[in-house]
């Protein structure tokens, strides 16, 4: 299985992280592609954020109903920081894994992970930023190793 991972924050950091554990978990062999947005998931400290445009369609449980965000909240300063408080709170009150959990389960399940090259090299990053355990690679390695997948996966 394969999956390109282009989104860096909290809530898309999510679906990679779980899709690629649970993959090698049923006996798979998993690659991660960490390219644009989604490379700063492979850094060593993470600061992950939510937007509160992330997804207007999705209601978040408050005062015991589902409630949604909406789009004009975006526009006011710190509903950022807000979203994320309410989001991490909600993770840690549900005993969801962190994604730094998910992260070391999928290093610890032998998880390829490969950061790509041209985005290090535009975003100015070094392998010093990332976690131990991610090689480098182009589209090219991403490439070979999807031609040789039966699911390729793109978030």
């Amino acid at each position: 299985m394969s999956i390109i991972v282009t989104k860096g924050t909290l809530d898309w950091a999510y679906p990679p992280f779980i899709l690629s554990t649970t993959a090698a978990a049923m006996g798979l062999n998993v690659t991660m592609f960490f390219t644009f947005y989604g490379l700063p998931l492979l850094k060593k400290e993470l600061d992950l954020e939510l937007t509160a445009l992330g997804n207007p369609a999705m209601k978040m449980p408050m005062a015991g109903m589902h409630m949604p965000m909406p789009n004009m909240m975006g526009m006011l300063p710190g509903m950022d920081a807000v979203c994320t408080k309410m989001m991490k709170n909600m993770i840690n009150k549900k005993g969801v894994a962190s994604i730094e959990e998910l992260r070391e389960a999928a290093v610890m399940s032998d998880v390829r992970m490969i950061a790509c090259q041209m985005t290090m090299d535009l975003f100015e990053y070094k392998m010093d930023d990332m976690i131990e355990g991610p090689e480098i690679g182009g589209a090219a390695t991403y490439i070979e190793v999807a031609t040789q997948s039966g699911i390729n996966l793109y978030i």
